[in-house]
C-alpha cells in the first residue's frame, strides 16, 4: 500500500455550521408577503424547520418542491411547478424566494432557467420570483443568508431620483438587535430600511388561532428604492465579498458603501454611530450618550473580574472579528478565534485591530468543527466560552462556562430577545459574561461567598 493510500482521511465531526439554504430561508422569511421555497428533498425543509422552530419558538413555514426518486433522475421541474402554483393559490404572495439545496444542484437543476421560465408563465399580477443558488457543500448558513440578500436586491433595486434614506444590510442578527436598530435610526431621524427584517416573523405575540404571518417584514417598494438610496450600510467586516448587497448597489448605482462591524463594544459603536451622525447630520441622541457612559461605567466596576480571563470565541468570522475586538477593549484574551466559515481574512483582522502581537498568539482557524475546536481549546485551558448551544459539550467536558450567542441557542428559551448591538446591547452581554465567570467562581469555591 502506497504512503498516501494510507494517509488517515479525518471527515468533518460536528460541523461548526448549518446549511446554507436555512440563511436563505431567513432572508426570504424577513420581507413582507413573501414564502420561502426549498427546491430539493423535503428533509432539507424539515432539518431547516426544527433548526428554526429550536431557536426562536415560532412556527416557520417553508415550501419545498419536494422531490422524488423520479424527480433526482428525470428533474424537478414539474415539482418546482406544482410547488409554485400550490404556494400562490394558498398564501397569494407578492414575492417568493427559491433557494436551492444539495440535491437539486448536484443533479445540475438549471434553476435560474426554470424561474425565467415560471416567471414569463405567470400573469403580470403574480409574485416575483428570486432565486438563489445554496448548495451546503459550498459555504455555510451565513454564506447562503449574504447570497439570498443580495440576490433579492440585485432582482428589486431600481433606478430613480436620489433620496435621503439608507439601506442597512444587518446580517444574521437576533429580532431584538433588529428591534434595537431601529430604535437608533428612528432616533436619529434617518428612514432606514433595514433588510431582512425578521423580527415579527420570527418574534411575534400570541395568537389565538394559526396564522400564515406573511404581512411582517421588509416592504418590497422599500427594497426598489435601494438604488436610490443616500449610502448602504452592510455590518460583517469578513465576510464573502462577492456576496455583498452593498456591493452590488455600489457597483450598479454608485450607492455609497460603509462596511461596517458589528457594533459590539465602546469602540466598534463609536465608529457606527459617528457614522450615522454624519449621514443624518443631527448629534448622536443623550439617550446613547447615556448608554455609552453607564457601559464605561460598568467596565470599571468589573474589570478586575474579567482582565486577563481566557476565551473561545466560535461562530459566523464576522461575528468572531467584532467579538475579538471587544474582548480585547475590556482586557479579556482571545485565545481561539475558530470560524465556522471559510473567508480567509480573519487572522489578517485581528492583526489589523488588535495589533500584530495580539493577533499572533491567538490561534485562529476556519471552517472548523467543534471536534476540532475541543482539542485546540483543552490545549489552552480556557476560562470561558462563547458562541452557540452547539459548544455545550465542550463547556461541559472543560468545565468552563459558556455564554450562549449566535444561532442555534436550542437549550434555553429567549434567543430572539437577546442582544449584543450597540452600547445597550453590549452591557447586556458584557454583564452576562461576568456573572457567568462569577457564578463558575462561586461553584468551585472551596467555602462559597455570597457579596463580592
Amino acid at each position: 500500500m502506497s504512503s498516501q493510500m494510507s494517509t488517515i482521511f479525518t471527515a468533518t465531526r460536528n460541523p461548526c455550521r448549518m446549511c446554507t439554504p436555512l440563511g436563505a430561508v431567513m432572508v426570504f422569511s424577513g420581507i413582507a408577503d413573501a414564502v420561502p421555497f426549498l427546491h430539493g428533498s423535503q428533509g432539507c425543509s424539515t432539518y431547516i424547520r426544527r433548526y428554526l422552530i429550536g431557536h426562536f419558538r415560532e412556527p416557520v413555514d417553508i415550501a419545498c418542491s419536494n422531490f422524488s426518486e423520479s424527480s433526482v433522475i428525470f428533474g424537478g421541474w414539474q415539482n418546482l411547478q406544482a410547488g409554485i402554483q400550490t404556494i400562490i393559490e394558498q398564501y397569494h404572495p407578492q414575492l417568493i424566494g427559491i433557494a436551492t439545496t444539495c440535491l437539486a444542484e448536484t443533479i445540475g437543476e438549471d434553476l435560474p432557467q426554470m424561474i425565467r421560465r415560471l416567471q414569463n408563465e405567470l400573469p403580470e399580477s403574480g409574485p416575483i420570483l428570486v432565486s438563489v443558488s445554496t448548495p451546503s457543500y459550498q459555504g455555510s448558513h451565513t454564506d447562503g443568508f449574504r447570497r439570498a440578500v443580495k440576490a433579492v436586491v440585485e432582482k428589486l433595486a431600481q433606478d430613480g431620483p436620489a433620496g435621503r434614506h439608507i439601506n442597512v444590510f444587518s446580517g444574521m442578527i437576533s429580532p431584538e438587535d433588529i428591534r434595537h436598530l431601529k430604535d437608533i435610526f428612528m432616533d436619529f431621524g434617518l428612514d432606514a430600511m433595514i433588510l431582512p427584517d425578521y423580527s415579527d416573523a420570527f418574534d411575534s405575540g400570541i395568537w389565538s388561532r394559526y396564522e400564515k404571518n406573511i404581512e411582517s417584514g421588509t416592504a418590497i417598494e422599500s427594497i426598489r428604492r435601494c438604488g436610490q438610496a443616500q449610502a448602504s450600510i452592510e455590518f460583517g467586516s469578513v465576510g464573502d465579498a462577492s456576496a455583498s448587497a452593498g456591493d452590488a448597489l455600489l457597483r450598479r448605482f454608485g450607492t455609497p458603501l460603509y462596511e461596517l462591524a458589528f457594533p459590539i463594544g465602546v469602540r466598534l459603536n463609536d465608529i457606527f454611530f459617528e457614522r450615522l451622525r454624519m449621514l443624518s447630520g443631527c448629534e448622536v441622541p443623550s439617550r446613547y450618550v447615556g448608554q455609552r457612559s453607564r457601559l464605561i461605567d460598568s467596565y470599571v466596576d468589573a474589570h478586575k473580574y474579567v482582565f486577563g480571563k481566557k476565551t473561545v470565541l466560535y461562530g459566523p468570522a464576522d461575528w468572531v472579528a467584532a467579538l475579538a475586538v471587544f474582548l480585547d477593549e475590556i482586557g479579556m484574551i482571545p485565545v481561539l478565534c475558530a470560524a465556522a466559515d471559510c473567508t480567509g481574512k480573519l487572522k489578517e483582522y485581528l492583526a489589523e485591530h488588535l495589533g500584530p502581537d495580539k493577533a499572533e498568539r491567538i490561534a485562529v482557524i476556519e471552517d472548523t468543527d467543534f471536534a476540532s475546536i475541543e482539542e485546540k481549546a483543552a490545549a489552552l485551558r480556557p476560562d470561558i466560552l462563547i458562541g452557540d448551544s452547539n459548544g455545550y459539550k465542550i463547556s461541559r467536558n472543560l468545565r468552563v462556562p459558556l455564554v450562549r450567542l449566535g444561532l442555534p441557542i436550542h437549550d434555553r428559551i429567549g434567543a430572539s430577545r437577546i442582544t449584543a448591538l450597540g452600547y445597550r446591547g453590549t452591557q447586556q452581554l458584557f454583564d452576562r459574561i461576568v456573572n457567568a465567570l462569577l457564578e463558575t467562581q462561586q461553584d468551585n469555591s472551596p467555602v462559597g461567598y455570597t457579596r463580592l
